[in-house]
């Protein structure tokens, strides 16, 4: 790293490069006491040029018009004291840790052991969707630190799984929950303040069902888990234009900074605003692929659920059109798991199309007026063509 770029005054930056000293490395073994000593000695000063066989006019080596003398030197220009030093090599020190560049040899922080990861992803809770056998092949339900892509066709229940997490991640820890908080992003008009009400209400009736079967105290959490309680755990922001929905998400790391307990964040549906006025598509797939580097970067430094839910497009397969997730194939490598719903004969499904971590499988479920939940022989629906 250049003593151009040390974050210390232009004054003290000038003395440095004065001295010869033009990098971290140059100076980086030296005490503060020797730094300033050495920076002292390597002033091209009327002293240390004579010490070095030259005869020169006395003039000052920094201003060129006054003579030089020690007070005029140490007053005006040069000197840097212990205390400045001192300074200084501080300054360098957290630069250098910054900067993986200095010397060559720079120190690289943030490593994390695999066995440590293993036991962080243990230990961290999933976030359920009330459907036994869709957790199952979620390994428990919705992992954190992790983008999970849920997409089908409308009417499959995409935006009642995304109103379900958000309700179901504020579940409290006693009750093998988060106890977080929800950001839900609605770029569709989707969201219905109503159903999620009829979800919470239902989602408190299974908690004190369980809790009558784990001899839990229920009616202290009840106090907690009103359903009014649960509606302002619920931080609902409407975006009108994918500029607004690239905004929101650039300033989350800021929100939820000031909210730490937010544990999810759904985006319903990332794919609207993505479909429409884009002639350039090579633009778009830039934007799209800023927009989940961010959405991943909150994952992982938030240990937060992102769920994004898709809709689906046509693609020309094999000699046919198929039915298949939008955004194209340089979208899909943009999420950790995809999780595709689709109908088989009247049963909804889902179905494990992408994981590092789970084997591809289906499981069935139901959208009901409790919300999601397991499926039922007598749940049918009648398939609209």
């Amino acid at each position: 790293m250049e003593v151009g770029r040390l974050p210390i005054s232009a004054s003290q930056r000038g003395k440095l490069i004065a001295a010869g000293y033009t990098t971290l490395s140059s100076f980086s073994s030296l005490s503060p006491s020797h730094l300033a000593r050495a920076v002292w000695d390597w002033i091209l000063t009327i002293d240390n040029l004579v010490k070095r066989g030259f005869t020169l006019v006395n003039r000052c080596c920094t201003c060129r018009y006054c003579e030089e003398s020690v007070d005029h030197l140490l007053l005006h220009y040069l000197k840097i004291s212990d205390n400045e030093a001192a300074e200084i090599m501080r300054v360098a020190s957290h630069s250098h840790r910054l900067d993986g560049s200095a010397g060559g040899c720079g120190t690289v922080n943030g490593a994390q052991t695999a066995w440590d990861m293993l036991h962080e992803e243990e230990m961290f809770p999933r976030i359920t969707t009330s459907c036994e056998d869709l957790n199952n092949i979620l390994g428990g339900g919705i992992n954190c630190k992790e983008v999970t892509e849920i997409g089908g066709v409308p009417g499959i229940g995409k935006t009642q799984l995304g109103i379900q997490l958000a309700i179901n991640v504020q579940i409290p820890v006693d009750y093998g929950g988060l106890g977080g908080k929800a950001i839900y992003i609605d770029t569709e008009g989707s969201f219905m303040v109503e159903r999620a009400l009829q979800i919470a209400e239902a989602c408190i009736e299974d908690m004190s069902e369980c809790g009558g079967l784990l001899r839990k105290d229920f009616q202290a959490c009840q106090l907690k888990m009103h359903p009014n309680n649960i509606l302002e755990n619920i931080f609902y922001f409407r975006v009108c234009s994918y500029t607004e929905q690239i905004a929101l998400i650039n300033c989350l790391d800021k929100f939820i900074s000031e909210h730490k307990d937010v544990k999810i964040v759904i985006v319903d549906s990332v794919t609207f605003h993505f479909r429409q006025d884009f002639d350039d598509m090579a633009l778009r797939t830039r934007l799209l692929s800023g927009m989940a580097l961010k959405l991943m970067k909150l994952a992982k430094d938030f240990s937060l659920a992102v769920v994004l839910l898709n809709q689906v497009t046509t693609k020309y397969i094999d000699g046919s059109f198929q039915l298949t997730l939008a955004l194209g194939d340089s979208w899909s490598h943009s999420c950790t798991n995809r999780v595709i719903l689709y109908w088989n004969g009247n049963e909804r499904y889902a179905y494990i199309d992408k994981s590092p971590s789970l084997r591809s499988a289906s499981a069935p479920y139901s959208v009901t007026s409790k919300g999601i939940r397991n499926s039922a022989s007598n749940c049918k629906r009648i398939k609209m063509m």
